[in-house]
């Protein structure tokens, strides 16, 4: 996914009430931009820390910039979950995802009940496959990504619901989407909640696959570029 203008860079001074962050640009200008990102943020909001922003000059918006990309210890993190399926779908298309290549359609935000939908569902000859993304910004320990940031209730009903899936005999995997460089592991942050542990052993048991995908990330594009190892307890 490439960014449509270039990004501008600056530094974070602080983030509140979630939607805002106060950025100074180089040239010393302090601008509110808007934070697309709900979760935690754990770890990614030191003041001072190197951000890149973008611009939207629409009349419509409240807010002409947008938090994109902060840089954590030498490494660039997208911050936009807004992003994560625009990437994820770009792997999906260009056969970045291994297991999930050489497809014969892809649909987004697809139902699979009336209160659950999916990100993706890939279609390859008569195979219909679910394929749901998260995204991961969390890393607290050198070459190691993390998920959840926070307790996500929603997170564990998307795998209970991927066990229902499979039981009806449809593929599916949850995509991990690191959006961290540098990283070579992901794990489940149980610490942070149990909950999503257990739900994600009980499906890795009924058959759901998991993926850990890192991204290549610069300030002109993010796109995925190679899996990593899911560590395992």
């Amino acid at each position: 996914m490439k960014f449509t203008k270039s990004l501008i860079k600056g530094k974070l001074v602080k983030r509140y009430k979630r939607f805002f962050t106060d950025i100074k640009l180089d040239n010393k200008e302090i601008i509110v931009a808007h934070c697309p990102n709900t979760g935690s943020m754990m770890g990614l909001l030191d003041e001072g820390n190197e951000v890149f922003v973008s611009k939207n000059d629409d009349p419509k918006r409240k807010l002409k910039y947008t938090l994109e990309i902060i840089k954590v210890k030498k490494n660039l993190v997208g911050v936009n979950t807004h992003f994560a399926n625009k990437i994820a779908f770009h792997g999906l298309s260009n056969n970045l995802v291994k297991e999930v290549k050489n497809t014969n359609n892809i649909k987004p935000e697809v139902f699979f009940d009336k209160e659950t939908r999916f990100d993706f569902l890939v279609e390859k000859d008569n195979q219909k496959t679910f394929v749901e993304v998260k995204n991961v910004t969390l890393s607290r320990k050198d070459k190691l990504a993390e998920f959840p940031d926070a307790v996500t209730s929603r997170g564990s009903k998307h795998l209970k619901t991927l066990i229902e899936a499979t039981k009806k005999g449809y593929k599916t995997y949850l995509l991990f989407l690191v959006q961290i460089q540098g990283v070579t592991d992901f794990k489940i942050a149980k610490d942070i909640d149990k909950e999503y542990y257990e739900n994600y052993k009980l499906a890795k048991k009924a058959g759901v696959k998991f993926l850990a995908y890192r991204c290549k990330i610069s300030s002109k594009e993010i796109k995925i570029e190679k899996k990593i190892k899911i560590i395992n307890d």
